[in-house]
């Protein structure tokens, strides 16, 4: 059976030799290209050297987050799977280095479970690891909240304070005389308010309209 051929990108130079000597001392693993600068490694992509089957890619190199440009340019590239490597644990950078194309992310003070990582990987079988998958979900999270608090925000810039009160009576199950009653305003009135706030959110129906706001955090 063939060796595993893999490149490391890794701007520790003293990191990248420990973990070279450590990945060669595997009988099915042979490192092929380790470079501590991405310049080298993009001329050894654009040269054609670059022939590995996985990449072990720091997400940081230099201070930088080059390792997630880096990964989408050797993924499409070369194909090779590319498992990205930090002492960071940054939700942001993780989930953009898996919109680049790695398939696992692993913390590098847990560098004995590198070799299984990337036999995993080389097989094309790499489960994401538990630490990835957690700051993946933490990431959906995330911007989960974000979407919630765009809509929240551009309801809020549509809807005028007397016609989010409005709402607020119509989801307490006031019918549209009673509001009027209570807002001492005609009928007629009432029903120009509906109209507009249907228009504006393009609900079916007034109680539509009055769920959507509460759900959105309006109320």
């Amino acid at each position: 059976m063939d060796a595993i051929k893999v490149g490391i990108v890794e701007d520790d130079k003293d990191w990248l030799r420990g973990l070279r000597a450590y990945l060669e001392k595997q009988s099915d693993i042979e490192v092929v290209f380790a470079s501590d600068d991405k310049e080298e490694t993009r001329e050894a992509l654009a040269s054609g050297r670059l022939e590995v089957d996985v990449v072990l890619m720091d997400i940081m190199l230099h201070g930088e987050p080059e390792g997630v440009q880096l990964a989408e340019e050797v993924t499409a590239a070369t194909g090779a799977r590319v498992v990205m490597l930090t002492s960071m644990e940054e939700k942001e950078l993780i989930f953009r280095s898996f919109q680049a194309g790695a398939i696992d992310y692993q913390i590098k003070s847990d560098f004995e479970a590198l070799p299984n990582a990337v036999r995993a990987a080389a097989r094309r079988e790499a489960p994401i690891s538990p630490a990835a998958a957690e700051r993946m979900r933490e990431e959906f999270r995330r911007l989960k909240q974000l979407e919630r608090e765009f809509e929240k925000k551009k309801l809020q810039d549509l809807i005028t304070p007397s016609e989010l009160e409005l709402l607020k009576l119509i989801d307490k199950g006031y019918t549209q005389t009673e509001i009027a009653n209570r807002l001492v305003l005609s009928i007629r009135t009432i029903k120009n308010h509906v109209n507009h706030i249907l228009k504006k959110l393009g609900s079916k129906g007034s109680k539509e309209a009055a769920r959507e706001a509460k759900e959105k955090g309006l109320f």
